[in-house]
């Protein structure tokens, strides 16, 4: 087992939609994007490198680095443009559906937005995150 923390509760992007506007620096953003990333059925190999063995997913074990996290969470902020972040990553045992993490990016231009989210993502799934699919 990853580890043996429960599954958390999903923030509300309303709210956190409410406190970013609400921080002084939305007067600069004219964007915001949000990632949901959720547990799927099918398995990673076969949706991202086409291998197919016939199996499904039906859970992960999910844990996090948080100081990696907060280090790629910095780094955002550094990128141009770009003036909310914010980051929530579950935890434990992950059933199909259930949410994995969101991410909030707010900054001045789509493609500033854009551009700092998937790296931001990326960052997070190939450094900071253990993902293990269980199998049914």
């Amino acid at each position: 087992m990853v580890n043996e923390k429960m599954k958390k509760t999903s923030p509300s992007i309303d709210e956190w939609l409410k406190e970013a506007k609400a921080d002084p620096m939305a007067l600069q953003e004219g964007m915001f994007l949000v990632h949901n990333g959720v547990v799927r059925q099918t398995p990673k190999a076969k949706v991202r490198q086409g291998l197919d063995d016939g199996s499904l997913v039906k859970g992960m074990e999910f844990a996090y680095d948080a100081v990696k996290v907060d280090a790629a969470v910095a780094e955002t902020y550094k990128k141009e443009g770009i003036f909310h972040v914010r980051v929530w990553l579950n935890e434990g045992q992950l059933e199909v559906g259930d949410d994995i993490m969101y991410v909030l990016i707010g900054g001045d231009i789509r493609s500033h937005v854009i551009d700092a989210l998937q790296s931001l993502v990326e960052k997070i799934k190939s450094e900071c995150v253990i993902e293990i699919e269980q199998k049914m």
